[in-house]
């Protein structure tokens, strides 16, 4: 050891710290100087990053409550859409049985206008286009698709229902839209026919207003029908078909059959003509028929006899009123079958064919009166031969 080594420590001093030292107290003093940095600003800015955290919480918690606001009210939309599309089904079910109902009562109708024959029909026209033709309309129950439940329900057959709903509501609307039409075909036949047979008694010089009854009592507050196709084409076919009954019924009652079987041959017209006794024009009121002595005589329509006798000129005569002023009258018989009083119908023997009265041979005079006069009964009898009689 040197002098002056020895020197300084019995003086007390201290050797130099060493470099490890020193890094370590650099060290602390970075430390503590970050720390005395960071306590200042925390304490300086506590307020300010507690805020911004508070912030960022509220906004999270906002966001997730939006999210599930959102899927809630997606839930509630489904639910109700459910329950929506659950009633609507419901109530298309409810109006597809109302439908059905109305359809099977519609259906009802139509099969009512097949009724009786008539006595006379008008012979069948020439057939019409094939766009003009009635179609056949099936009864429509059960109706495809559907069945009823135990509890009077309605069910759908799968689980398509949406399309099946809408396959069964086309379907009924075909099946109304076919009632429909068939209904308004029943209306134009009706109102053929009747046209027919008003041409018919037109025909005769009768108009058929003449055998129109009285007017009866009726009256009633005014109820317009509805704007429903069948409904408006059903009344229109009922109108069609009493007025085509009422002019069938006129033609029944009119004169139009023959009063001798068989083919007719005509000896004398009506109208003027030579006399067979003076040669001198005078009026025929009736025409005269050839035919054998003791052929059966038919009446011509139905009505009750008022005479059943002798008559002058006209030799054995039986005259039958029809009513509204029509009367026949069948002379120069050799015979009555009828006696005064009696109704008769068409066809029923009345007499046999002669050669009384005024009367040259075997013959028929054949007379129709309107109102007391002569009129000439070829009208009717053309008229009568277009008809075609279901006896």
């Amino acid at each position: 050891m040197t002098s002056t080594a020895r020197a300084r420590r019995s003086a007390g001093l201290s050797s130099p710290p060493p470099r490890r030292l020193l890094v370590a107290l650099s060290l602390g003093l970075a430390v503590s100087t970050l720390w005395a940095a960071g306590a200042s600003y925390y304490l300086v800015f506590h307020d300010e990053v507690l805020a911004r955290f508070v912030s960022r919480q509220s906004a999270m918690q906002f966001t997730y409550e939006e999210r599930l606001g959102t899927l809630q009210r997606a839930l509630d939309r489904s639910a109700a859409e459910s329950v929506a599309a659950r009633g609507s089904v419901e109530s298309r079910l409810a109006t597809l049985i109302e439908r059905q109902a109305l359809i099977e009562k519609r259906q009802g109708l139509l099969s009512g206008f097949g009724g009786a024959a008539a006595s006379i029909d008008m012979p069948p026209p020439a057939p019409a286009p094939v766009a003009d033709t009635a179609p056949r309309v099936r009864k429509p129950f059960p109706t495809p698709g559907l069945r009823m439940g135990g509890e009077d329900r309605v069910e759908i057959i799968g689980h398509d229902s949406a399309a099946r709903l809408l396959r069964l509501e086309d379907a009924l609307q075909r099946v109304a839209e076919a009632q429909s039409r068939s209904v308004a075909g029943i209306a134009r036949q009706a109102a053929r026919s009747a046209e027919r047979f008003r041409d018919l008694i037109a025909r005769t010089g009768l108009s058929p207003a003449r055998f129109d009854a009285p007017p009866a009592g009726v009256g009633g507050p005014l109820v317009p029908l509805g704007t429903d196709a069948f409904e408006s084409a059903l009344a229109d076919a009922r109108r069609q078909i009493d007025e085509e009954t009422h002019l069938r019924r006129v033609a029944a009652a009119l004169p139009f059959r023959q009063p001798l079987p068989g083919d007719l041959t005509f000896t004398s017209s009506f109208g003027a003509r030579l006399d067979p006794f003076t040669r001198g024009y005078a009026l025929h009121t009736g025409v005269d028929m050839r035919v054998e002595t003791g052929t059966p005589v038919q009446a011509t329509a139905a009505g009750r006899v008022t005479t059943a006798e002798y008559a002058g000129g006209y030799g054995n005569m039986v005259e039958v009123d029809h009513g509204r002023g029509l009367v026949t009258r069948y002379a120069h018989l050799s015979g009555t079958a009828v006696s005064v009083g009696q109704r008769v119908e068409a066809g029923t023997v009345v007499g046999f064919a002669g050669s009384t009265g005024r009367s040259t041979g075997s013959h028929l005079h054949y007379e129709t009166r309107i109102d007391g006069e002569p009129v000439d009964p070829q009208r009717f009898l053309r008229a009568g031969a277009q008809l075609v009689f279901n006896d």
